[in-house]
C-alpha cells in the first residue's frame, strides 16, 4: 500500500553526466544525497513521491524527530539536500541501465523518466522502499495507517489500551501478537486458516490472547471508524485496532535493467534487493539501500544506511578520479 502526495516544485536535469543518481527520496535517498552533495558531488534524487508512510500521521522511534509528520521530515530533507547543490527531481523512473563507459573507462548508467527525459551518472543508489501487500479483507485498506497498523514501534505506543485484533497472514503473526500483547490487556487473534501449535496456544492462554479460529469476512466501519470484524458466521468481534504483518515488496519497477538480484525472505515476509556491507550489490557501480533491501528498517535505520552508502560511494569515486587523473598525467609525460 502506498498513498500518494502532491508534488512540490522540481529542479531541472542537468544536460551533462553528474556523479551520482539516486532513484528515491525518502530518509535513505535523501540522506545518501546530502551526505554526496556535502561532499561537493553532483547528485540528482528522482522522488516518485509515494512514501510508504505517508498515510501516517507521525514519524515514531526516531530520537529527537520522533512525532513528526513524514512529510515534515521529507520537507526538511529535501531543503537540506538542495542547501548544498543536490537536485530533487519529482517523476517515475521508467528505466536504468548500464550505458557505454567514459574514454577513461569509468562506468556510465543511463536513467530514463516516464515522461521521457534522461539523466546520465557514473553511478546509481536505489532507495525505492516497499509496498506493503494487505491480505485482502473488505474493508481493511481504508484503514491503512490509521486504526490498521504493522509495526508495534511505530504505532504501538499510539493504540496502547485499545483493543486490538491481530489479522494472522503467516508466522510472523505469532511474533506480532507478543509484541502488541505489551501494549494492551485486550488482544484478539483471528487465525484466518493458519496453523497454531499446542505450544503456542498455551502460551497465548498464559498470556490471555482469545483465539478466533472462525475465518474473517469484513471489516466492519461505523461513519468512518473501524469498530470491529465480522466473521463468517455472522458474529462481530469488536476491535478499534487492527495489526497485520504485511508482506512486503521491494519497489522494482523501471530497474529491472539494473539487473541486481531479487530475492525472497523466508516464511512469506517478502521479496528484497540483495545487497551487501554499506548497500553494495553484485552490480559494480549500483547501491540499494533503506526498506528496499531492509525490509524491517524503521526510518533511523534507513537514514544510517543512505548515510553510510553515500560515503562509501564518494570514497571509490575519489578513487576513480584519482586513478583518472594518473593515468591523463601519465599520457602526457609519455
Amino acid at each position: 500500500m502506498s498513498a500518494q502526495i502532491s508534488h512540490h516544485e522540481s529542479d531541472a536535469l542537468p544536460n551533462g553526466t553528474v556523479d551520482v543518481v539516486v532513484i528515491g527520496g525518502g530518509a535513505a535517498g535523501l540522506n545518501s544525497a546530502l551526505m554526496l552533495a556535502r561532499s561537493r558531488r553532483s547528485v540528482v534524487v528522482v522522488d516518485s513521491s509515494t512514501p510508504r508512510n505517508a498515510p501516517a500521521a507521525a514519524m515514531h522511534g526516531f530520537i529527537v524527530l520522533d512525532g513528526t509528520p513524514p512529510s515534515e521530515i521529507l520537507k526538511r530533507g529535501r531543503e537540506q539536500v538542495r542547501q548544498y547543490g543536490g537536485r530533487i527531481v519529482f517523476g517515475e523512473v521508467a528505466t536504468a541501465e548500464p550505458a557505454a563507459p567514459s574514454a577513461d573507462g569509468d562506468l556510465r548508467f543511463t536513467v530514463t523518466l516516464a515522461d521521457g527525459r534522461t539523466v546520465t551518472a557514473r553511478r546509481v543508489l536505489v532507495a525505492t522502499g516497499l509496498r506493503d501487500v494487505l491480505p485482502e479483507v473488505p474493508g481493511l485498506a481504508e484503514h491503512w495507517g490509521r486504526s490498521v497498523v504493522h509495526c508495534p514501534y511505530c504505532h504501538g505506543y499510539e493504540v496502547r489500551d485499545e483493543p486490538i485484533g491481530i489479522l494472522a497472514t503467516g508466522p510472523a503473526s505469532v511474533h506480532h501478537a507478543w509484541l502488541f500483547r505489551q501494549l494492551t490487556d485486550d488482544l484478539v487473534y483471528f487465525t484466518r486458516g493458519t496453523d497454531l501449535d499446542s505450544e503456542t496456544r498455551a502460551r497465548f492462554a498464559a498470556r490471555n490472547i482469545r483465539i478466533v479460529e472462525t475465518d474473517v469476512k469484513e471489516v466492519v466501519n461505523d461513519d468512518g471508524t473501524l469498530v470491529g470484524v465480522r466473521l463468517t458466521d455472522g458474529t462481530l468481534v469488536g476491535r478499534r485496532i487492527l495489526a497485520v504483518a504485511t508482506q512486503m515488496q521491494a519497489r522494482t519497477e523501471g530497474l529491472e535493467g539494473l539487473k541486481v538480484p531479487v530475492e525472497n525472505l523466508p516464511d512469506g515476509m517478502g521479496r528484497r534487493f540483495a545487497s551487501a556491507t554499506a548497500g553494495t550489490t553484485e552490480v559494480p557501480g549500483v547501491w540499494v539501500v533503506g526498506n528496499a533491501t531492509d525490509l524491517t528498517a524503521q526510518v533511523g535505520a534507513s537514514a544510517a544506511a543512505g548515510a553510510l552508502a553515500g560515503s562509501h560511494i564518494n570514497a571509490l569515486l575519489a578513487t576513480a578520479d584519482t586513478d583518472a587523473a594518473l593515468a591523463a598525467a601519465q599520457k602526457t609525460t609519455g
